[in-house]
């Protein structure tokens, strides 16, 4: 089975009474953003794709163009069958989000997704990546980097904060098991995440390929967030 691990090192706690009520009121005014805020936040999040694609598309020498066809707030029993078909396993790339705002970020690729995409950033022809090397991890942590990146500096910039990513680590894993070990570092559980879909489209190739960026703020953080986009 393809399947490899890299650490998501944290420690699980269950979280006090009030911490749990924190984040259950939070969730439930993210819950509660309007159409106009959550385009605002796709529109936020396509100037981050943009600014990735064009680093990306230097760095693989193919023209590859990046939109944002849906940001959701989805609950975590959702999220699994948004990545993947059952029992196929998943590429997580994740980042601790430092600066005015903490907590976590993934990026979630399917698997024909980030072995293409370990392709292009390896400059390899189509289906010459059929194992998860060391190589092809490096490779995928590095269009990670960047993707997640331009998504944080977007967001930056809309919110007026100040947002610095952490070095990447990966997981590669069934979806459950990703979702598991990024939240087991929060005290309380989040019952629902900011889900970015998007979509990688190779112009030469006429391919599509799909990835998400999750956004998981911690709860202090998220209620910071809210009322930046006055909701809290």
């Amino acid at each position: 089975m393809w399947r490899a691990s890299y650490s998501l090192a944290g420690y699980a706690g269950s979280g006090s009474s009030t911490e749990r009520n924190s984040s259950g009121s939070n969730m439930n005014a993210i819950r509660s953003l309007k159409t106009i805020q959550l385009d605002a936040l796709r529109e936020t999040a396509n100037i981050g794709a943009g600014h990735a694609a064009t680093a990306l598309s230097q760095m693989t020498g193919s023209t590859i163009m990046i939109k944002v066809p849906a940001i959701s707030i989805a609950s975590i029993e959702e999220l699994p069958t948004q990545f993947a078909a059952d029992e196929e396993p998943v590429a997580a790339v994740m980042m601790h989000m430092l600066g005015d705002l903490s907590g976590r970020t993934l990026l979630v690729f399917p698997k024909p997704t980030v072995m293409r995409l370990a392709e292009l950033m390896l400059r390899r022809p189509v289906g010459s990546s059929v194992a998860f090397s060391e190589l092809e991890t490096s490779a995928i942590k590095e269009a990670g980097n960047i993707l997640s990146g331009a998504y944080m500096n977007a967001l930056s910039d809309f919110l007026g904060m100040l947002l610095l990513p952490s070095p990447p680590t990966m997981v590669v894993d069934m979806a459950t098991a990703v979702l598991t070990s990024a939240f087991s570092e929060f005290s309380a559980d989040p019952d629902a995440v900011l889900c970015v879909e998007s979509e990688f489209l190779l112009r030469e190739m006429q391919q599509t390929l799909r990835g998400f960026f999750l956004l998981l703020p911690d709860p202090a953080s998220l209620q910071v967030m809210l009322r930046a986009l006055r909701l809290a």
